[in-house]
Formats: structure tokens, C-alpha cells, sequence
């Protein structure tokens, strides 16, 4: 993956992962992100109280910084009322209430340097459906490894992953990597299970 540009953005959200997830697919949806964005959300453990923070890889700079601008400008988030203001970093230029912008810098830092970032947006997630092999897994997303819980060596690539429509692969040491469980019939899960789905309600 070529160099990207990250933007940091805290709301101070502190409800389950599956509203992160909605609160960053809404904000990508107003700031026009459709293709060519990897976005990610981040624990942040700093402050009075845990959150979820979140962060947008762009491939050029001059986007990431007129999502900064709009972000500035905004001021609140589509789950935040008037005036609720966010926290927004980029480039060493952080911006709000300090511990929001505090948030955001944390984000953007994991997501540059690739050490941290759970990916909810990325590019060939939206063909990662139904049920297919973990090559084919490897070919059509910016999934770069597939590890499985308990085994010391990957995956065979022909291995079938049920994906459950849910899929979030996370940084690692600057690879873009999905956690994945045995199943039923000798497939793989990824670890992850989709809220409000029960563990193991399919297997």
C-alpha cells in the first residue's frame, strides 16, 4: 500500500463498537468518502473516560487536508448536536477541546504508523461477502494476512472464511491483518462477531 494521509477525528464516543461503526460510515457518507479511503476506528484510554476515536486514510494529501477543513468547519458530528465540537487532527495540527483533539492525534498517529487502527472502511471491502477462501480474501481486499487463533502458522489459502457480512481486519506492524477462529466444517470465522449476533449462534 502506497503512502496515505491520515485524518484524526474524536467525538468523544463512548458507545458500543457497532455505533462507532455506523458514526464512521455516516461521517465518511457527508464528507464525500467513497473510494480510495481506509477508515479506522482507535481505543483511547488517555482522558477522563475510554472512547472510540476514528481516522481516514486518503491517498493525497491535498484531500486529507480539505477533509480537515470541512471537519473544522463542521464542528460536530452526524450523531452530535449544534455546536458539540469535534476533535481533529492532521499533520501535527490538531484542533477542538483538548481532549478530543488529544483523541484524534492519537488516532492518526496509530493509523500513520500502522501499529493500531481497526479497519471498518477499506478498499475491497464491499466484494468481502458470503463465504469465500482466504486467497481470494487476500486478492480483492487491502487484507494483507489472515491469522487464526491457536495455530502458530497462517491459514491454507484455500481455507473457506464464512464472513458473516463483518469483516475488520486490523493494523499490525504495518500489515493490515484479520483475526480468524475455527468453525463448523472446518471453516474460519473472523474473530470479531457482529453485534447484537450471539457467539456461536451460526456454528
Amino acid at each position: 500500500m502506497s503512502e496515505w494521509y491520515v485524518v484524526g477525528v474524536d467525538t468523544g464516543h463512548t458507545g458500543a463498537l457497532r455505533e462507532a461503526d455506523h458514526l464512521l460510515l455516516a461521517l465518511a457518507a457527508e464528507l464525500g468518502l467513497k473510494d480510495h479511503v481506509l477508515g479506522c476506528t482507535h481505543h483511547v484510554r488517555d482522558g477522563r473516560r475510554p472512547h472510540t476515536a476514528l481516522s481516514f486514510a486518503v491517498p493525497s494529501e491535498r484531500a486529507a487536508r480539505a477533509i480537515r477543513q470541512r471537519l473544522t468547519e463542521k464542528g460536530s458530528g452526524p450523531d452530535a448536536g449544534p455546536g458539540v465540537l469535534l476533535g481533529v487532527a492532521f499533520g501535527g495540527e490538531p484542533h477542538g477541546p483538548d481532549e478530543l483533539a488529544a483523541g484524534a492525534a492519537h488516532a492518526a498517529a496509530e493509523h500513520t504508523a500502522r501499529t493500531g487502527g481497526r479497519a471498518v472502511l477499506y478498499p475491497g471491502a464491499d466484494a468481502v461477502t458470503g463465504v469465500m477462501t482466504v486467497a481470494r480474501l487476500l486478492e480483492v481486499s487491502a487484507v494483507d494476512q489472515v491469522t487464526v487463533l491457536g495455530s502458530p502458522e497462517g491459514p491454507d489459502p484455500e481455507a473457506k472464511l464464512v464472513t458473516r457480512e463483518h469483516v475488520r481486519p486490523e493494523w499490525r506492524d504495518g500489515r493490515l491483518v484479520l483475526a480468524a477462529m475455527p468453525a463448523a466444517g472446518g471453516t474460519l470465522v473472523p474473530f470479531e462477531v457482529p453485534d447484537p449476533t450471539p457467539c456461536c449462534a451460526d456454528h
